[in-house]
Parts: C-alpha cells; sequence; structure tokens
C-alpha cells in the first residue's frame, strides 16, 4: 500500500513541478526581454520586479516536492551513521514527523497570510498584481510536500516496528 502511495506522490510532485518549471522559464525570459528592451531600446517591461518576486513564489514552492523526491535538499548525517541500525530509525521518524507537521504548519500559514492579504487587499507595488492567489498557491503546491513527508514518517515507522 505504501508504495501505491510513494507512486501517487511522485506523479503528482512531477505534475506540479512543471508548473514551477514554466514559472523559472518565464522568469528566464522576463529577464531577457527586459535586459534588451532596457539596452537597446530603453524600454524596461513595467512591473518586471513585481512579476519577478510573484515568480520566484511560485518556482520554489511547486518544485519543492520534487526536489524533496530527488534528494536534492541538503543533508548532513555524519553523526547518525555511527549509531545502531535501530536507533537510527528512531532518529529518522523523529525527523520525518518533525518535517511533516513543520510544511502542515507552513501551509496552514501560507493560507492565514494569503486571507490577510486578501481582506487587506495588499497588491504588488508597481502594476497592482493581488498577492494573495500566489499565497493560496504556494499553500497549495506544499501540499505535495506534505503528503511525501507523511509517506517517509509511515515508512519509518513500519522499519522502526520491523527492527
Amino acid at each position: 500500500m505504501l508504495e501505491k502511495f510513494e507512486t501517487f506522490n511522485e506523479a503528482v510532485s512531477r505534475w506540479v513541478a512543471w508548473i514551477g518549471f514554466a514559472a523559472v522559464f518565464f522568469m528566464v525570459v522576463l529577464t531577457c526581454v527586459d535586459v534588451v528592451g532596457t539596452k537597446l531600446f530603453r524600454l524596461p517591461v513595467p512591473g518586471s520586479l513585481d512579476i519577478m518576486m510573484l515568480l520566484q513564489l511560485i518556482g520554489v514552492s511547486f518544485a519543492a516536492a520534487t526536489t524533496l523526491i530527488t534528494d536534492r535538499h541538503v543533508s548532513v548525517e555524519f553523526f547518525v551513521v555511527l549509531l545502531p541500525k535501530r536507533a537510527q530509525a528512531l532518529i529518522d521518524c523523529i525527523v520525518q514527523l518533525l518535517c511533516l507537521l513543520l510544511f502542515v504548519l507552513i501551509v496552514w500559514r501560507l493560507i492565514t497570510h494569503g486571507y490577510h492579504l486578501q481582506t487587506g487587499r495588499e497588491e504588488t507595488p508597481t502594476i497592482q498584481v493581488a498577492i494573495a492567489p500566489f499565497s493560496y498557491a504556494a499553500a497549495l503546491a506544499i501540499v505535495p510536500v506534505c503528503l511525501v513527508y507523511l509517506q517517509r514518517t509511515l515508512g519509518s515507522i513500519l522499519r522502526l516496528v520491523n527492527k
């Protein structure tokens, strides 16, 4: 059953990562157009900094789950590998559970932050784009990270119980 959950997580994360990739690609295109327009024609793209700010949020948050699945995050294991296997499994279980709780908290806070941005009608300074939908989108993008950590937590609990 855990394998099906892992397959589901990988599929969802890959799909979500394409949104992040599209945001990064658009950042590159926007930067090129802005630089060429500014240097050659003295005509910068209006609000390019605002757009870049929002695209960075989308690019990073939507790529987080795939980065987690492919083990591209930094991890330090110089002490834990010296411990017995059962202690390693216990520490892994605790760490995975804490990470799950952290990212559930991040989703909750992004939603509440989005609500405050929405009720305050917060907008980007230059082109007046509403910021709240981007906070909600980031919260939605972090849900697959929570699913991956839930799967890893369940797997570490099973390893701990089986050892």
